[in-house]
């Protein structure tokens, strides 16, 4: 067993976890995109970063693909890792504006408007379908092409695929081609209207080491009543 320190508690977890699924062991929410559930772990989002080891030399590494370290300590909500999620959030939404399941983690995140020239709705390149249709459907009808800004997803030289069964679970699993919004402006981008807007709390008070990560916001949830 590996012992670690996640947002100042102790865990054990066995050898090979990743720092995502210690976290989650203990109820501390993080974000995911590229990750999904009987997938192999990607990375390829960034929303999943958490701050690990001490100021000065403390750094941000990607959650989900991380394994957990031996008196490691990590932090899930600090002020740095909420400014890195916050600008991936938003160079997400300029890449695809139109994507609800982005819409919805950029207002649950406190970002109320688009400051990045919109882009037309287009593929982030989380990697899901790619992983999908490999290691779910066993047919490996596409894949990545192409490195850096000409990077893209299909099939090797665009001809029809003789293995793809037109399944549809490339679709099923696409983030971008999931429920989507009808805003296109960019003062419009983030509704807001079908998540819950960040706890006031966490704005008024400035921790550096650490935000709340409740969720949901307990002082919220005694206001309420």
């Amino acid at each position: 067993m590996i012992t670690l320190k996640i947002n100042g508690l102790t865990v054990s977890v066995e050898k090979g976890t990743t720092l995502l699924e210690a976290a989650q062991f203990l109820g501390f929410p993080i974000p995911t995109l590229c990750h999904m559930e009987g997938l192999s772990p990607y990375g390829a989002c960034r929303l999943c970063v958490v701050e690990i080891g001490e100021a000065p030399k403390s750094r941000l590494v990607t959650s989900c693909t991380y394994p957990a370290e031996e008196g490691l300590t990590v932090r899930t909500a600090s002020t740095r890792v909420l400014k890195a999620r916050k600008m991936v959030l938003e160079l997400l939404l300029a890449s695809c504006p139109q994507s609800k399941v982005i819409q919805d983690l950029a207002s649950a995140h406190g970002i109320r408007q688009q400051r990045f020239k919109q882009e037309h709705d287009d593929c982030i390149l989380c990697g899901r379908c790619v992983r999908m249709c490999e290691e779910q459907m066993m047919a490996k009808a596409i894949g990545f092409r192409s490195r850096g800004e000409n990077r893209s997803i299909g099939t090797p030289f665009d001809a029809k695929s003789e293995v793809c069964r037109q399944c549809g679970g490339c679709i099923y699993v696409c983030p971008a081609c999931q429920l989507r919004c009808t805003y296109t402006e960019p003062d419009k981008a983030i509704c807001g209207g079908c998540a819950n807007l960040t706890p006031p709390c966490a704005e008024k008070e400035q921790f550096d080491d650490m935000m709340c990560y409740m969720n949901p916001c307990v002082a919220c949830e005694i206001k309420k009543d």
